[in-house]
This record gives structure tokens, C-alpha cells and sequence, in this order.
């Protein structure tokens, strides 16, 4: 069936380095590729997800329409430009080479929370296929199930009574690009940090921590470190997941909002176990239900903005007013989307990457918990690794033992978007 755009206009018309919105999902088996299995592994996965199997088409108004050509597979690891004849004019598509499986969507489309839905069904395919081994199927969307309402539906566009938001003023915040004078460095970058996800959690339990508050406290504490005396905010924007509060588990959209952790001066006395439990109370207090709707109503505002306008010219001007005012109040991104959960496909898996860009160049800190460890993805519009040594100290300091697995250059593909020809 055709789907009218709601949530995905923000993303649609925000272009972050010069690029569009997507999830890059990196995994690494243990084991070499095979190709049939990856075929065979695309091909289910795909029928399990229709809403997902679209193209952006325009009759008056944009839409996304059903395509029922066959998703991409390519042997490499570069991928292709989505929403073209080399993408099949689809908005996902896979790519493999050696050991490596990559997946590339739209972030219009779907989030982290989403897009782990699919790889999970991958993996169930293509572990089934390529070992001859029978996976659980409990918690796993799998072709042939009835596709309820709920996972198509936006529930965004379908809320109401949402509580009118309580127009809290911000100051603006520590730019790590300006401080550190990196405007004319370019490379963008990822950092791969390995560390156990057992000892982590430890950590965090000794500490008054959760994986997703205590890498924020780090890297806050790691930008101070670097620039002590200057006077702007240092704010880190932590991801929050919309659905609980829509009471829509089974959403497919890109249903994604914010916490904003402040590290403020009174707090930089404190010892790192006090400091822990401030940013988890800020998390607590910024995640109720009612909180999480007023931020919903903002969005929503936004996406009402964007959409009135008559022009494609007219909404790209609005999206981009948003995003430089969403750069100038946040200093970093960090993004916990939580663990794999499928310990029985895992065991196959030896590295697994969730790769983002940033909104106007935000630093952002990608964090998937797979096989037994988190992989802290430091992702940056520059090559300078200033910040990431800085956070690499504060873990040391802190006696958490990490491995530094890789630094790579950011190449991810585009999205071909018709405003942008």
C-alpha cells in the first residue's frame, strides 16, 4: 500500500555533511560470506518487511510506494547511492565482502530500534542457510507472519491531544569543532572501541551508571578536560525511543527524541559516582511519558512546518533553520539503541558497527551491544582524533579496559533525493 509521509519529512529535507540521513549496519562474521546463503538470507527478510520495500515517488505530493523490484545485493563494501536504478530505486540495500555484511536504510524510514528488527531476521536466515543450523524464532519477525497494523502505522501522525511543550530556553553550547579550530578539517571519521559488556555493566552498577548515561558522563568529562576554561555548556544529547510513550512497540518509523545532559560547574567537583547518578536522574526526569509527548509536540511542530510549505526550496530552508539551531545547542550525540538480544545468531558474529552521521556535523556516539561487548562507534565530521584520546584517558582513568579496533575514513553512500538534482 502507499505510505503518506509524516515522520519522515524532517529527515527527508535535513541533510547532515553534505549528505542524507542513514543507518549503516556493519557486521562481521566469524566466517567468510557465502553468497547463496546472503541471497537467500535478503530475499526472506524482505517479504518480511513490505513497509520497507518502497521507493519515494510524487503525484502532487511525495509518497512512498510500494517496489517490487528485487533489493540490492552488491560484493563490496561501499554499498550504493540509494533511491536509484543502482539501488533498485529502494531506500535499503545489503553488501558483503570477505567477512563483512553490511546493511544501508534510510534514516527517514526507520531508526536504530528498527533497523535491528531486520538484521535480527537476517541473521536468522543466514545463519539457518549458511551453517545448516536451526535458530530459535522466539522475538524474531519472520516471513509469513501476519503483519500487524501497529508496525505500519504511524503513530505520530495518528496522536492526539499531545501536551503543549513547556518552551524552556536553552542556552547555546560547547561547539567541539569551533574549540578545537577543526573547521578546515574534513575527513570524516569513526573510531571503533571494543569493550566488555560484562565488566561495563559492573562498572555501571558500582557506579550509579547505565551504559547509556556513563559514556555520556565520560565524553562530557573528556571535552572539559580538553577545554576547561571555556564558558559555553558542555550538553550532550542522548537518543531517546518514542515508543513506550506512544504505547506503539511495534512501530517501524523513525521514532527518535532527546535527553539533554548538561555538565555543568557544580557538578565538575563531584566524585565520578555522584556525577553517574545526576546524569541518570536528568535521563529519569526527561523521560516520562508526559516529557517525551511534549517533545513529540515539538517535532510534530516541526514536521507540520516543513510540510506546509509549497516548495521543495521552501522546505529544505525550513529544515536547514532547524538543524543549525539543533547544532548550536548540543556539543555531542550519543546513541544506546541496547543489546542484539539473539545470543544463539551472535555466536557467529565477531564485531558488529552501527554507523550514523550527525545533525550539522555533531560529533555522535554509536553503541550497539552485541556478542558479549560494546562497540563504542566515535564517529566525527573531522579526522583529528583530539576528542577520542581525550576519552580514551577518561576510560583509562577509570580503569575500564578497552581495544581500540580500528579507525576508518566515514564512507557511507548517499540517498538520491529529487530537491537535490
Amino acid at each position: 500500500m502507499d505510505q503518506k509521509l509524516f515522520t519522515e519529512w524532517r529527515t527527508l529535507y535535513s541533510l547532515n555533511w553534505g549528505q542524507s540521513h542513514l543507518i549503516r549496519l556493519r557486521v562481521r562474521m566469524c566466517d567468510l560470506v557465502e553468497a547463496g546463503s546472503m541471497r537467500h538470507a535478503v530475499e526472506q527478510t524482505m517479504k518480511r518487511y513490505p513497509y520497507f520495500c518502497v521507493e519515494l515517488k510524487k503525484d502532487g505530493e511525495y509518497y512512498l510506494a510500494p517496489n517490487e523490484r528485487p533489493v540490492v545485493i552488491t560484493n563490496s563494501m561501499s554499498g550504493v547511492k540509494l533511491n536509484t536504478a543502482e539501488s533498485n530505486y529502494h531506500l535499503i540495500s545489503f553488501s558483503y565482502l570477505d567477512n563483512w555484511i553490511i546493511m544501508d536504510i534510510s534514516h527517514a524510514i526507520t531508526d536504530g530500534t528498527g533497523a535491528y528488527e531486520v538484521i535480527r531476521t537476517f541473521l536468522y536466515y543466514y545463519v539457518s542457510e549458511r551453517y545448516g543450523v536451526k535458530l530459535p524464532r522466539e522475538g524474531v519477525r519472520l516471513a509469513g507472519d501476519e503483519i500487524p497494523e501497529e508496525e505500519w502505522k504511524d503513530p505520530v501522525a495518528q496522536a492526539t491531544n499531545l501536551p503543549i511543550p513547556a518552551g524552556d530556553s536553552m542556552a547555546e553550547a560547547l561547539n567541539p569543532v569551533k574549540a578545537a579550530g577543526l573547521e578546515e578539517d574534513w575527513q570524516p571519521t569513526a573510531y571503533s572501541i571494543a569493550i566488555s559488556e560484562r565488566e561495563f555493566m559492573q562498572f555501571n552498577a558500582e557506579n550509579n551508571g547505565s551504559p547509556a548515561t556513563m559514556f555520556s558522563l565520560f565524553l562530557s568529562r573528556a571535552i572539559y578536560r580538553l577545554f576547561p576554561d571555556n564558558p559555553d555548556v558542555i550538553r550532550v544529547t542522548v537518543a531517546v525511543n518514542q515508543r513506550k510513550a506512544l504505547k506503539a512497540p511495534l512501530a517501524h518509523q523513525n521514532l527518535v527524541g532527546a535527553a539533554f545532559l548538561e555538565y555543568d560547574e557544580k557538578m565538575r567537583t563531584w566524585p565520578l559516582k555522584r556525577q553517574a547518578a545526576s546524569y541518570r536522574e536528568m535521563v529519569s526526569s526527561q523521560t516520562t511519558e508526559e516529557k517525551v509527548l511534549e517533545g513529540l509536540a515539538n517535532q510534530n511542530g516541526i514536521t507540520q512546518m516543513i510540510a506546509s510549505q509549497q516548495s521543495d526550496h521552501e522546505r529544505i530552508a525550513v529544515a536547514e533553520m532547524i538543524d543549525e539551531m539543533t547544532k548550536n545547542f548540543t556539543s555531542a550525540t550519543v546513541s544506546y539503541v541496547g543489546k542484539l538480544n539473539y545470543p544463539e545468531a551472535e555466536k557467529y558474529i565477531r564485531d558488529f558497527r552501527l554507523w550514523t552521521r550527525g545533525t550539522g556535523g555533531a560529533i555522535v556516539v554509536e553503541i550497539p551491544a552485541v556478542s558479549g561487548r560494546f562497540t563504542v562507534d566515535f564517529i566525527q565530521p573531522f579526522e583529528n582524533p583530539v576528542f577520542v584520546n581525550a576519552f580514551l584517558k577518561e576510560l583509562s582513568e577509570n580503569g575500564i579496559i578497552y581495544d581500540l579496533q580500528d579507525v576508518m575514513k566515514l564512507e557511507m553512500p548517499d540517498v538520491k533525493l529529487p530537491w537535490r538534482e
